[in-house]
C-alpha cells in the first residue's frame, strides 16, 4: 500500500511538474480587456517615439511633421467638411467594388471548393490572372470604362476577386471528407451534403476570408484613386504629394487606417456573434 500511494504521489509531482512545464513554454490566452489594454499601449508607444523624433528635430518637417501638425489638418478638414465628404465617398467605391467581387467570388469559389471538375475548369486561370499586377489595369481600365466612378469599382474588383475566389475554395476544401460521408451514409444528395454539412462547417472559414479581403479592398481603393480621380481619400494625398502637404498626406493615411480597422474589427464582431460555438476566437 505505501508503495503504491508513493508511486501515486510520484505521478501527481510528476503530472503538476509536466503542468508547469507546459504553462511557461505554451502561450495561454489572455482576457479581452487585457488584449485590448496591450494593443492600444502599442498605439501609444509609436505617438510618444513619433512626437520626440519630431519635437528633438531629428527629421526635418517636410519630411515628418508632428502629431499636433497631423492633428491639426484632421481638425481643420473635419471643420469644413472636406474630411466627411472624402470619407464617404471613399467607403462607396470600397463596398461597392469589394460586394461586386464577393457577390461572384463567393459561389465561384463554393463549386471550385466542393467539385473537382469546376475546380480543374476555373482555378488555373484565376491562379493566373490572380498574378498579375493590378496596377498595371489601371490604363486599361480607363480606356475600358472612363475615368468615373466605375473604373475605382473595377479596380477594387481586380485586386480582391480573384484572391476571394482561391481563398473560398480552399475554406470548402478544409471541410473533412468523414462528415460528407456521414451525409452520403444518411441518404443525403450531393446538394443536400453541398448546402447542410460543408457551407455550415466551411462558413466560418469563408468569413475570415471575406474579412481579409475587405482590407484589400481598402489597399486598391487608394490605388484606384491616386489616378484619375477627382476626389476621394487617395485623390486628396495626391494634391498633397504635389503641394509637399506632409502633414495632410499622414492625415489622410491615418484616417484610411483607422477606416480599415473599424471595418475589420465590425466584421470581427459579426463573425464572433455568428459563430460563437468557437471558442478562442478573436
Amino acid at each position: 500500500m505505501t508503495s503504491v500511494a508513493q508511486s501515486n504521489g510520484s505521478s501527481s509531482a510528476e503530472s503538476r511538474r509536466t503542468t508547469r512545464r507546459f504553462k511557461n513554454v505554451l502561450p495561454t490566452p489572455i482576457a479581452r480587456a487585457k488584449y485590448i489594454g496591450i494593443a492600444i499601449s502599442s498605439f501609444v508607444v509609436v505617438l510618444v517615439v513619433w512626437s520626440i523624433i519630431t519635437g528633438l528635430g531629428l527629421v526635418k518637417e517636410m519630411f515628418l511633421p508632428s502629431p499636433l501638425a497631423v492633428l491639426d489638418v484632421l481638425v481643420k478638414t473635419t471643420e469644413n467638411g472636406q474630411l466627411w465628404g472624402d470619407m464617404s465617398v471613399s467607403i462607396y467605391r470600397v463596398m461597392v467594388g469589394y460586394l461586386l467581387a464577393s457577390v461572384v467570388a463567393l459561389p465561384l469559389g463554393i463549386l471550385a471548393g466542393s467539385d473537382p471538375r469546376f475546380e480543374a475548369a476555373i482555378e488555373p486561370f484565376v491562379d493566373f490572372i490572380r498574378y498579375m499586377p493590378v496596377v498595371a489595369f489601371v490604363p486599361l481600365t480607363i480606356l475600358w470604362v472612363g475615368t468615373d466612378d466605375t473604373q475605382k469599382f473595377l479596380i477594387i474588383w481586380l485586386g480582391t476577386f480573384f484572391q476571394e475566389v482561391l481563398m473560398v475554395a480552399d475554406a470548402v476544401r478544409q471541410v473533412p471528407r468523414s462528415y460528407q460521408n456521414l451525409g452520403a451514409t444518411l441518404g443525403m444528395s450531393r446538394f443536400q451534403i453541398l448546402v447542410r454539412i460543408v457551407l455550415p462547417s466551411a462558413m466560418p472559414r469563408i468569413w475570415d476570408t471575406l474579412r481579409i479581403c475587405l482590407g484589400w479592398a481598402w489597399t486598391w481603393l487608394v490605388v484606384a484613386e491616386l489616378v484619375a480621380a477627382t476626389s476621394g481619400m487617395g485623390y486628396r494625398i495626391t494634391q498633397a504629394q504635389r503641394f509637399l502637404a506632409t502633414d495632410t498626406i499622414i492625415a489622410y493615411v491615418i484616417v484610411l487606417g483607422v477606416l480599415g480597422l473599424v471595418f475589420d474589427q465590425i466584421m470581427r464582431g459579426v463573425g464572433r456573434r455568428m459563430f460563437r460555438y468557437l471558442k478562442g476566437r478573436s
